[in-house]
């Protein structure tokens, strides 16, 4: 049905927002980035439409790379950018979507370098044109405004918004999760899309950007600070760290020579204290998960209550909570089962929490404490009945309840299930190689139960399919 409304605003049922295509020259479009031998193709993805959240993201586009230049006048609250997004067509169209927030103006759009008419309209930023099936095109876009926040649709305590957020102290911080990301910039809003990103930061005086990925350079004049990032692995757009304050900048090495960076509030010599233990969380992670799985690690601090694992730039609220070792270790978890291996529909969120849930806080947790690993899956097995009637099965929540208790520990239960049937050299063993041969991937509950039954030589889609989507919750034992 929002594809068809498109469709009807597109042939001039609908007049409102719309912009004619101009004259103007599009800006020079980005050379390739460093993306390896393979170019864009690691980028290529099969988006699909959510089952939960369906007005967000388009199936029929398949982002590539998004190169984005954001310049933050902090004063004004105002963002002006230009973005180039490089996307295959899925599917032959007259036109293209992407999601991009209704306070951003947009001033001109080029497809291909010629100028085209666009619709903006909500959230949606329609282009009129057409596209054949599997062609590739370059799309440029202007942009200004004073970004909001999105409303998350969650109840819980720790975060009621996503993207785009202004701190009382001015700091800008961005945590999108499930979406969130279109409210500062044009995207394909959804885990299935996965693409390569290039951020420019233009930073008033005294602050300084921060985005995922490598930092290509940092420039410091009179007006501000230009920061360059550069994210050479595919990425999920809710995965991409974006961060405007008074950061200081700690360079430390971790396991195997990995450069890590502490990007810690200036004033706030505690969080780095706290921030510090990331190279023992890694050298922790990597005994059961191998590797890790990118070639730089960041630490972000915002003033936020949540945290979040922004790909290979973990997002940390400033509060001891968020602060804590077991979030720190269950964060970077996550760099392996969420940002290598993400879930291609928001029904399979467990798939990123459970596993980092099962590490952090029962396992890390049991080898740093004083509960055992046991004592500690008790606690949650005598919750698990409750949570599963209240909010439903981990893949078939309440579309209200988004990150809830359901997603994190009944699939850590599961996953404790599967380590005892199993036994620990062989889980493991599985556990390592399910991100190592689907790396920089989306997938689905179906492939991943699928993948394990093969392997591990047992079906093990009964046990997936009782813990995960059943009415009923499964027993679990202590062993």
């Amino acid at each position: 049905m929002r594809r068809l409304a498109a469709g009807l605003a597109l042939l001039g049922l609908v007049a409102a927002g719309c912009t004619s295509a101009t004259t103007d020259q599009p800006p020079p479009a980005p050379a390739l980035p460093d993306t390896g031998s393979g170019g864009y193709d690691a980028a290529v993805s099969e988006p699909r439409e959510d089952s939960v959240y369906p007005a967000v993201g388009d199936p029929e586009v398949d982002a590539l790379a998004y190169d984005l230049e954001l310049s933050w006048d902090d004063r004004a609250a105002r963002l002006t950018a230009t973005e180039t997004a490089r996307f295959r067509a899925t599917a032959a169209t007259d036109h293209v979507r992407l999601d991009l927030a209704r306070q951003l103006t947009v001033g001109h759009v080029w497809l291909d370098g010629a100028a085209v008419p666009f619709r903006h309209e909500g959230k949606e930023l329609v282009v009129d044109t057409p596209v054949t099936r599997d062609s590739r095109h370059l799309l440029q876009l202007t942009y200004s405004g004073s970004p909001e926040p999105v409303t998350a649709p969650t109840e819980r305590a720790d975060f009621s918004t996503t993207g785009w957020t202004v701190a009382r102290d001015g700091t800008v911080w961005t945590m999108q999760e499930p979406y969130g990301a279109y409210s500062w910039y044009a995207v394909n809003d959804h885990p299935s899309d996965k693409a390569f990103y290039d951020i420019t930061i233009h930073a008033p005086a005294g602050l300084v950007g921060v985005a995922s990925g490598e930092l290509r350079s940092r420039t410091t004049t009179g007006n501000g600070t230009t920061t360059r990032w550069h994210l050479p692995e595919p990425a999920a757009s809710y995965l991409v760290a974006l961060a405007i304050g008074r950061f200081t900048a700690t360079a430390v090495t971790g396991p195997h020579r990995l450069p890590i960076t502490y990007w810690t509030p200036s004033d706030t010599p505690e969080a780095l204290r706290r921030v510090r233990y990331a190279p023992r969380a890694i050298a922790y992670l990597e005994r059961f998960l191998g590797r890790y799985p990118f070639p730089t690690l960041g630490v972000l601090v915002v003033p936020s209550k949540s945290a979040m694992e922004t790909q290979s730039m973990i997002t940390l609220g400033d509060n001891r909570f968020t602060l804590s070792r077991d979030v720190i270790v269950h964060e970077l978890a996550h760099q392996w089962y969420g940002d290598t291996v993400s879930p291609d529909d928001w029904s399979d969120l467990w798939m990123n929490e459970g596993m980092a849930t099962y590490l952090a806080e029962a396992n890390w947790s049991s080898d740093h404490g004083s509960a055992s690993r046991s004592g500690i899956l008790r606690r949650w097995s005598a919750s698990a009945a409750g949570l599963r009637s209240d909010l439903g099965p981990p893949a078939h929540y309440r579309r209200g309840s988004f990150g809830e208790g359901n997603v994190y520990y009944i699939p850590a239960l599961m996953w404790d299930t599967l380590r005892q049937r199993l036994g620990d050299d062989r889980f493991w063993t599985l556990a390592r190689r399910w991100p190592s041969t689907h790396r920089y991937t989306s997938q689905s509950r179906g492939t991943l139960a699928a993948w394990w039954s093969k392997e591990s030589g047992e079906d093990l889609r009964p046990v997936f399919e009782a813990w995960l989507e059943g009415p009923r919750e499964p027993a679990w034992h202590a062993g």
